[in-house]
């Protein structure tokens, strides 16, 4: 499978500098496979919907230019190819382009449907914004149980898409938050989500002190957040060379992905 790293929607929230929306895009024999789709067509048009709140803590680009259906066309495909996105959490800057794509299945944890496009209680109801779903994608659910993977617990082998796709379950940011396994051939790519925002949380560098506090208010979980990292520290001091870790929002991991694709 051949993946490409896109970035969806560049942020530049306050006190924290450059971010981006780290999506893949995976071809693969039965068509292209998203994981994440960062901002879409829609919020770039009508940036109200995104909420006041979120509009001014992020502060997205909103660029039409870095939406992955306007990069997906830019490189020969045509949207209807896309015919899963496999969603880490439902966020806004991860599901914002799920409308470009209405014939998509959308796969996500069911603590993940529930908590975001279910739950009544307030601080879901504030999170989460029905308007990103409101066109009514394909939402596929996935139980969290599963075999380990690589020292996790459980991962959902995502057979209906096809071979090297797993969802590997890692709730704190959001309650059913998932990272997302992927087989490129050479080696898997470990997409973390938002299970952290920088690349010092897994190599010991330092962290700048207002991208962990944005990390801290955002988060579901605090303590199963900490947890999370220091699980992915593990995994990331083990070195396996068949393994590369991801997250989302790290512009130094998002190039660092680009630039290995292409060796």
């Amino acid at each position: 499978m051949r993946v490409h790293h896109l970035n969806c929607g560049s942020m530049r929230p306050l006190m924290v500098g450059a971010m981006v929306c780290h999506v893949l895009l995976v071809e693969t024999d039965n068509g292209l496979v998203l994981v994440d789709s960062g901002f879409g067509s829609r919020d770039c048009e009508r940036p109200a919907r995104l909420g006041t709140i979120r509009r001014h803590l992020i502060r997205p680009v909103l660029d039409p230019t870095e939406t992955a259906s306007s990069q997906i066309e830019r490189l020969g495909f045509q949207r209807s190819d896309v015919r899963h996105v496999i969603i880490t959490h439902f966020d806004a800057d991860h599901i914002g382009g799920l409308a470009d794509f209405p014939d998509a299945q959308v796969h996500i944890t069911s603590a993940e449907a529930f908590g975001a496009m279910r739950s009544r209680a307030v601080r879901d109801r504030i999170r989460f914004r029905s308007t990103q779903w409101a066109h009514g994608p394909k939402i596929v659910e996935h139980s969290a149980d599963g075999e380990s993977w690589r020292g996790f617990a459980a991962a959902k082998e995502l057979d209906d898409i096809g071979p090297g796709f797993a969802l590997v379950s890692l709730p704190g940011h959001t309650a059913g938050h998932a990272c997302v396994a992927v087989d490129a051939g050479h080696r898997w790519l470990l997409h973390a989500g938002d299970a952290f925002y920088h690349y010092g949380t897994a190599d010991g560098a330092r962290i700048p002190p207002w991208t962990a506090r944005l990390e801290k208010l955002v988060a579901y979980d605090r303590k199963r957040v900490r947890e999370n990292h220091a699980r992915l520290a593990e995994l990331y001091r083990r070195g396996d060379p068949d393994l590369m870790i991801l997250c989302s929002h790290d512009p130094t991991l998002f190039e660092r992905a680009k630039a290995s694709a292409l060796v």
